[in-house]
């Protein structure tokens, strides 16, 4: 197993440096504990990589490291530092006390998980589509950082490896860069990109839905004039916060926010307006993208024709619709179930109805009115708050009937 020496972190790349390493540690430990081992040869190396984390000096209540020269950026270290400690826990002291202690930590986690298991036993799922971040991982303050955790893996890859026909992750992030955050075993889950516009198979090729021409050009002039926009000294800073900037296939995404709030609310504001000025310049008649804002990430977004020759923008729906026949899911026979966390996601589980009413879902949100959304397209959904109780709930279906 790969070994983490301790180490002074001084500059952001050393702490990418550092994340990077955390994951092939954690790929190796998940790979030996789903083998039937337990995994515990990564503890030293990722109690090294918590500690040298955690002896980062702060300022202004944010991890401080040198961005360049004498520059240095404050940095929101909670996702990396609390999920280092949770891996600690599950991999010394078992799965049965790590159970215990997200019951202690989320309060309601007994009764959420059992009203989840109960809403999929018995079933062998057809096709198990789920969003990442949020719903099966929790929040990042950054995407490059947001290495899979050992617990994680365990209990989504123990459903998808053994419950699912079809087990596939969708997401809007970017094709290039999902491997290196996931730790998932290899060559057993459809990793889906860009909504669904690109997917990595079980034999390691990229299928994508064709773009047109035209529409390539228009996204390839946005692109380079985003990269020349945030090149610029008081933009620079959204290139490394969040998202960041991320070029994905038929759609580009910039963060203008990060779940820190690290950014003032109002430069955030005035970012947001000189992006919508830039499309409108680069697309004036908007015919080639769409604007979706989730008030921390700007998604750019290539429009698609709908059958009534109207333009809307490429959603999760689609992506599912292309999936099912680029993949050969055979989405027409049920019992499917759909995860997610946004209103983003509500299309793949319209698209999921519309192809197979047995479908169930699971949603993890706080927000009242997407729960609402969700719960009046189908009986067969439940919703829980935290991203835990949702792998939870995964992680612990092996034993059901």
């Amino acid at each position: 197993m790969p070994a983490i020496e301790r180490r002074e972190l001084k500059t952001l790349k050393d702490f990418y440096t550092l994340m990077g390493e955390t994951r092939q540690v954690r790929f190796a430990s998940v790979a030996d504990i789903l083998a039937g081992g337990d995994g515990a040869g990564a503890a030293d190396s990722l109690a090294n990589a918590l500690a040298d984390l955690e002896a980062v000096p702060e300022a202004d209540g944010r991890k401080a490291l040198i961005l360049s020269g004498d520059r240095t950026i404050g940095l929101d270290m909670d996702y990396e530092i609390n999920e280092l400690r949770k891996d600690l826990l599950f991999i010394r002291r078992g799965e049965a006390a790590f159970l215990e202690f997200l019951s202690d930590l989320h309060p309601g986690f007994t009764e959420r998980v059992a009203a989840g298991r109960d809403l999929l036993a018995g079933l062998d799922i057809n096709a198990f589509i789920t969003d990442r971040d949020g719903t099966i991982n929790n929040y990042c303050a950054r995407y490059l950082t947001s290495i899979q955790s050992i617990y994680n893996a365990v209990f989504f890859s123990r459903f998808a490896l053994n419950k699912a026909t079809t087990p596939v992750i969708l997401t809007s992030a970017p094709l290039e860069g999902l491997i290196e955050i996931s730790v998932n075993p290899e060559g057993k889950i459809y990793y889906a990109a860009s909504k669904g516009r690109e997917c990595l198979d079980l034999e390691g090729r990229v299928r994508r839905l064709a773009i047109s021409p035209e529409k390539q050009v228009a996204i390839d002039t946005l692109n380079v004039r985003l990269s020349e926009l945030t090149s610029r000294p008081e933009f620079e800073k959204f290139t490394l916060i969040g998202s960041g900037l991320q070029f994905k296939f038929g759609q580009t995404t910039v963060a203008r926010q990060d779940i820190g709030r690290s950014v003032d609310e109002a430069e955030s504001g005035r970012f947001m307006t000189v992006l919508r000025e830039l499309v409108a310049e680069i697309d004036p008649e908007a015919m080639n993208f769409r604007i979706e804002d989730t008030g921390l990430d700007v998604e750019i977004i290539l429009t698609v024709e709908t059958s009534n020759d109207g333009l809307k923008d490429f959603d999760k729906g689609d992506g599912v619709k292309f999936l099912n026949a680029e993949l050969d899911i055979q989405m027409f026979r049920g019992p499917h179930l759909i995860c997610g966390d946004t209103g983003s996601d509500v299309p793949m589980l319209e698209a999921a109805l519309e192809l197979a009413p047995d479908t169930r879902a699971i949603y993890v949100t706080q927000n009242e009115d997407l729960a609402k959304r969700v719960r009046g397209l189908s009986a067969n959904v439940e919703i829980v708050p935290e991203p835990d109780m949702l792998v939870a709930i995964l992680g612990t279906m092996q034993s059901c009937p």
